[in-house]
C-alpha cells in the first residue's frame, strides 16, 4: 500500500465509500468464522484452497481485462452501489478465509471503471488491510488466537517474504506462478483425500 502511495493521493473521494462494506463485510466473515463448527470448516478449507488457485492461476487473465475496462460509463450511483454490494460479499469471504481476496477486489474497482492497475493495487491493498484489521481485532478480543503460533508464523512470514523474493527474481516469475499452483493443487487433492477419508 505504502508503494502505491501516488496512486492513492490521486483516487476519487468516492474510493473511500469502499471502505464501508470493507470493515461491515470483514467483522461478518470474522463472526461467521467464529460460529462455523470445526468439521464444517475442515470440510470448506479444500474448496476454499482450490478457489483461491483458481483465481490465482486467471489473475493476470482478468488483469489484462480489468486494465481494458471503459472508465467513462461506470460513474453513475449504480455502479457504485453495485460495486459496494459486491465489496461487502469479498470482504465478507476475506474475514472468513481471506485467500484470492485481491483478485476479487480488483473486479470490484473494476466495475467502478478504474483502468491504472498501480492505483487499482494500492486502493486493493488499503481495503485488505480494512479487512483482514478488524477482522483480527475481533479474533484476539474473542480469544481465538494463539500467540505462540502468531508469534512462529509471523516469524515464518517475515523471513519467507524477505528471502522469497530475491528466490523469485533469480528464478523468474513463470516459475514462481508454476510452483504456487502446483503448491496450492497438491494441498487441496489432500485434504480432499482427507476429508474422503474421514466420511
Amino acid at each position: 500500500m505504502w508503494g502505491f502511495r501516488r496512486e492513492l493521493r490521486t483516487a476519487e473521494p468516492r474510493m473511500l465509500l469502499m471502505v464501508i462494506p470493507s470493515i461491515v463485510g470483514g467483522i461478518a466473515g470474522a463472526l461467521l468464522l467464529r460460529f462455523t463448527p470445526p468439521a464444517i470448516f475442515d470440510a470448506l478449507v479444500p474448496f476454499l484452497i482450490l478457489f483461491a488457485t483458481i483465481l490465482f492461476m486467471t489473475q493476470e487473465r482478468v488483469q489484462r481485462k480489468l486494465k481494458n475496462a471503459n472508465a467513462s460509463k461506470h460513474k453513475s450511483a449504480q455502479w457504485l452501489a453495485g460495486a459496494m454490494l459486491f465489496q461487502l460479499f469479498v470482504a465478507g469471504y476475506g474475514g472468513y478465509f481471506g485467500a484470492g481476496i485481491g483478485i476479487l477486489m480488483l473486479a470490484a474497482l473494476s466495475i467502478l471503471g478504474l483502468t491504472d492497475i498501480h492505483q487499482m493495487n494500492g486502493l486493493k491493498n488499503f481495503f485488505s488491510t480494512c479487512i483482514t484489521g478488524v477482522a483480527a481485532i475481533y479474533f484476539i478480543s474473542a480469544g481465538m488466537v494463539y500467540w505462540p503460533y502468531v508469534v512462529i508464523m509471523a516469524l515464518g512470514a517475515v523471513l519467507g517474504g524477505y528471502g522469497g523474493a530475491g528466490a523469485a527474481r533469480r528464478v523468474g516469475r513463470i516459475a514462481v506462478r508454476r510452483t504456487v499452483v502446483f503448491i496450492g493443487f497438491t494441498m487441496a487433492l489432500s485434504l480432499f483425500a482427507k476429508l474422503f477419508r474421514r466420511s
